[in-house]
């Protein structure tokens, strides 16, 4: 059954899976400066253009642009602080999800239990769910439908290597072998 913990500390290891997921974010921090400095110089160029034929509130207007433009990044590189781990233990599934603020949330599973459920849609996107006991979790859905058809493959494989280790006797977790 999947249970929210109040300590959504990472799994220690050995771990039979570890992934982070992490938004795509095409635009790196020294690109991002160059893409400001270009918006900066045009737009500075055509403010003084305008200023210079008379139409000085346009420099205003211009001004504007660029910190727009720097806020609307700013703002979507803070929301790329937002990362989900998923971790497989021996006695546990753990999904921590951390967002653009830092605060995390976990969801527990027992991995003999949970399952993989990969539902593909008629417009070829996919949604990524941990079904145990009547109760799902959708993971993953940071990736795109390919990386998470990927992603299902590998953590279902994980489970089914966990679970096919024997148990020992009076034992509750796998036995290594």
């Amino acid at each position: 059954m999947s249970t929210a913990l109040p300590d959504p500390a990472p799994l220690a290891p050995p771990l039979h899976f570890n992934a982070m997921i992490t938004p795509h974010r095409s635009l790196s921090s020294r690109g991002f400066v160059i893409l400001i400095g270009i918006v900066a110089t045009v737009n500075f160029t055509a403010g003084i253009l305008f200023m210079v034929q008379g139409a000085w509130p346009v420099f205003g207007f211009c001004g504007l642009e660029v910190v727009l433009v720097w806020w609307a990044f700013r703002a979507n590189y803070r929301a790329a602080r937002a990362h989900e781990t998923v971790q497989l233990s021996d006695e546990e599934l753990r999904v921590r999800r951390v967002d653009r603020k830092g605060n995390a949330r976990a969801f527990s599973f027992q991995p003999y239990w949970v399952r993989v459920a990969l539902r593909e849609e008629p417009d070829e996107s996919t949604h990524l769910h941990l079904t145990s006991h009547g109760r799902e979790l959708e993971v993953a859905s940071a990736l795109s439908p390919n990386e998470r058809a990927d992603f299902a493959r590998a953590l279902d494989k994980a489970l089914a290597r966990l679970r096919s280790v024997p148990l020992a006797e009076g034992e509750g977790t796998p036995q290594q072998a």
